[in-house]
């Protein structure tokens, strides 16, 4: 019966992907099957629902998180910040080593922001349009581009998903960074060295001017002071300061900056905060309209669905075949292998990342580790195998939004490295 469900509950993804039906909508229809299984197991509908709210209650200080991390990227882009970091990321990009440098310029957008979307929207579309005047192959590029993003949406401080895993785990953020930060290092070096090579082959042309860059800076006044909300961010974060506190900090800041050098009015930043920054210039609407606490309404909403689910497969004892199963699994070839396999199932039915994490929690949560160790397993797993599933929206998102083919996958070489080097590890015994 159990089986049959899950089967039920992938084909609704299926279908929901094939016939391009929204993901909340899947979700929703996902929750009607996993309560009427509940409902044949003999559970009243009072004691289904007080299920899903314990589910939801397990992750509720997050959603506090999520509001303030909707008001830092709108208010972000209103202060100029997000259009000023991309700017002078590109004016870095060389031609010669082209491939590395959109990586690397990717990343460090990507852990200020704490957002895969975020900066595949705005760096992301940069590094493909310089890329595609420079003759690189879409392919090449974005690899580097789906690598680059989801570098910070792994260990970023203002990451929903780094934020997630360290409520699903009750860690500390800060501990987990610092841990990715080791666990990450050498797949991190391994990836600059092939993105290095394949630029030298590629064989560049000359660095054309860019059009997209010139209009930021037409858009907005420039100046150094705009780095201060992101360099609050690395500050607070490195003193430890709670990350709500950390987030109001900067949010302060980028406020005082829209209204002091960019002149916008009082009441235009209280609604771009709410509802997110919109361009005056509709060309520049794709790479740089988005934000506010309205944006995060719809993650928000996936991660109170998906964290439901997990109520009701611990009432219900949906999930204890596969955790004997995985359980089995970890007993004869180790922890690492078994939240790997964990995390690619998950990654290729649950079609989000959120709830593959949610899911993968759930099947591994009793594995013999700390919190911690599986805080560090979930990130080297769930998070960067999301990505590469074709059909998530984790990689289709960030590669539609920039133009990159489907195959540029198989040049992702950091989400690659991360559970290959993990494997390795666990392998040696270290």
């Amino acid at each position: 019966m159990e089986n049959h469900v899950l089967l039920a509950f992938c084909l609704i993804l299926f279908l929901s992907i094939l016939f391009q039906v929204p993901l909340l909508g899947a979700l929703f229809l996902g929750f009607l099957l996993f309560a009427g299984y509940a409902l044949r197991q003999g559970s009243s509908l009072s004691q289904i629902l007080a299920m899903a709210w314990k589910g939801v209650q397990g992750v509720r200080t997050i959603f506090l998180v999520f509001l303030l991390i909707g008001m830092l990227t709108g208010v972000w882009r209103s202060s100029g910040t997000i259009p000023y970091l991309v700017t002078l990321s590109a004016h870095f990009i060389h031609p010669a080593c082209f491939l590395l440098l959109g990586f690397l310029s990717n990343c460090l957008i990507s852990f200020l922001l704490g957002s895969s979307f975020a900066t595949a929207a705005t760096m992301g579309i940069i590094t493909m349009k310089i890329g595609l005047s420079l003759g690189i192959p879409p392919l090449y590029t974005g690899g580097t581009i789906l690598s680059g993003v989801y570098f910070g949406d792994r260990m970023s401080p203002v990451s929903t998903s780094a934020m997630l895993i360290s409520v699903l785990t009750d860690t500390d953020i800060y501990q987990n960074i610092r841990n990715m930060a080791r666990s990450s290092l050498v797949p991190f070096l391994c990836t600059c060295a092939v993105y290095l090579l394949l630029g030298f082959q590629a064989a560049p042309g000359t660095l054309p001017a860019e059009d997209g860059l010139h209009s930021l800076a037409a858009l907005f006044t420039f100046s150094p002071w705009l780095l201060l909300p992101a360099l609050s961010i690395l500050l607070c974060s490195f003193l430890r300061i709670p990350i709500r506190y950390n987030m109001l900090i900067s949010i302060c800041l980028a406020a005082l900056l829209t209204l002091l050098i960019q002149g916008m009015s009082f009441g235009e930043m209280m609604r771009t905060m709410l509802l997110g920054y919109r361009s005056p210039q509709p060309e520049l609407g794709p790479m740089i309209n988005g934000g506010g606490m309205v944006s995060m309404l719809r993650v928000g909403a996936i991660v109170c669905v998906s964290a439901s689910y997990a109520g009701i497969f611990e009432g219900t004892g949906l999930l204890d075949g596969l955790k004997e199963r995985f359980l089995d699994l970890a007993r004869l070839w180790g922890n690492t292998p078994a939240i790997t396999l964990a995390a690619l199932f998950t990654s290729l039915i649950a079609c989000n990342q959120t709830f593959s994490t949610i899911l993968t929690h759930q099947l591994c949560r009793k594995f013999n580790l700390s919190p911690e160790k599986l805080a560090l397993a979930l990130e080297d797993t769930t998070v960067v195998l999301s990505p590469l599933v074709p059909w998530s929206i984790a990689c289709a998102v960030v590669l539609d939004s920039t133009g990159s083919p489907k195959s540029s996958v198989f040049l992702a070489c950091y989400l690659y490295l991360i559970p290959l080097w993990g494997l390795g590890r666990a392998r040696r015994g270290k």
